[in-house]
């Protein structure tokens, strides 16, 4: 989303993806930008990645998308993008991460050592408040460091009907009460054991659960499966399309994730976001964004009374929760794709 939308602005701009090699091995042109498979997850050994930027003659900027689950926290990374500048390969190098560690991050003793080498860059792109100054507090030098929030997409399925909607990801559109979803990877953190505790409180309301994501522990599916309400699970990884679909037919999102001690933003916040649908958070540092522009709806982690009343007051009080919701909604429109690249290529101009 973040190459299309710079190329729109921009279409003269060249964009060129390193990428880890488990999904295609050889090279394509996927028409917004050419992709170069030439590393693999935890990589320790980046010599066929600066060979094939050698082939390309460098580039202007060479910017990582940094997730600990992909690249670790080995030295073997910056030390390549320092021999890409020395080399001449590229201009300025940096890293957007994605996750932030903190002293109280349970993988802290070699990940905060990391984040010590990210001085050794020319820029860091974080998403949010609590990863900037956490950097600042860890030494990292605050003229290094860029907050640029993770961009929203406006959901272009909104004016489709639930029947094309289910149709089109293969459900049957038979749904009773409330719809309330929750999109994204099925994993322990995301506070789906809280949501189905919570709905028990609330046996009086109807409810539609529609869960939709890829389970990354068993235990969670089984849970889901052997729920008692009206659940619809679409248990298989989903793109951002699908996803965006999912959303699309919910009356609303819940979020009651668990904290992860570390700060990372949700992608999963900016598209429910941009789906224009009430939207009730927990208050961890992946929803900051939610929590400073709707404290109204969150509520503590791990609290299933507290998101069972909560549940409560948005269907009593739907048309007052949307009405409410015009904060986010406004920013979901300021962090719109289109926004976010203008401010990469504004910063790589700035660095050049």
């Amino acid at each position: 989303m973040l190459s299309s939308a710079m190329k729109s602005l921009n279409p003269k701009v060249d964009i060129v993806v390193f990428s880890t090699d488990e999904s295609k091995c050889e090279p394509y042109n996927d028409d917004v930008a050419y992709v170069y498979p030439c590393y693999s997850r935890f990589e320790r050994d980046y010599s066929e990645f600066l060979e094939t930027l050698r082939d390309l003659n460098g580039v202007d900027i060479l910017h990582v998308q940094h997730e600990y689950g992909i690249y670790g926290s080995n030295r073997e990374l910056i030390e390549a993008l320092l021999q890409a500048k020395r080399e001449g390969l590229a201009k300025a190098v940096g890293i957007t991460m994605h996750t932030v560690d903190h002293p109280y991050s349970p993988r802290a003793n070699v990940t905060l050592k990391f984040q010590s080498w990210l001085n050794e860059l020319d820029f860091v792109v974080v998403h949010s408040p609590l990863q900037e100054f956490e950097l600042h507090i860890q030494g990292i030098n605050p003229s290094k460091v860029y907050r640029i929030p993770h961009g929203t997409l406006i959901n272009p399925y909104l004016c489709r009907t639930r029947e094309e909607l289910c149709r089109s990801l293969g459900i049957e559109c038979d749904f009773e009460g409330v719809i309330l979803t929750i999109p994204g990877f099925l994993r322990r953190d995301k506070g789906v054991d809280i949501l189905i505790e919570s709905l028990r409180l609330l046996s009086d309301l109807k409810f539609t659960l529609l869960i939709a994501g890829e389970a990354q522990e068993e235990e969670m599916a089984r849970m889901i499966e052997t729920s008692e309400f009206k659940t619809i699970l679409i248990e298989r990884y989903l793109s951002s399309d699908e996803i965006l679909r999912v959303v699309a037919l919910a009356d609303a999102i819940v979020l009651p994730y668990r904290d992860k001690k570390a700060y990372s933003v949700s992608g999963i916040l900016h598209l429910s976001m941009g789906s224009l649908k009430p939207i009730v958070g927990t208050r961890v540092p992946r929803l900051i964004e939610f929590y400073q522009h709707a404290p109204r709806l969150t509520v503590p982690p791990s609290d299933p009374t507290a998101l069972a009343n909560k549940i409560r007051w948005l269907v009593n009080n739907y048309d007052y929760a949307l009405a409410y919701m015009t904060e986010v909604y406004s920013y979901a429109a300021r962090t719109q794709w289109f926004r976010m690249a203008s401010r990469h290529i504004k910063t790589y101009l700035n660095l050049l």
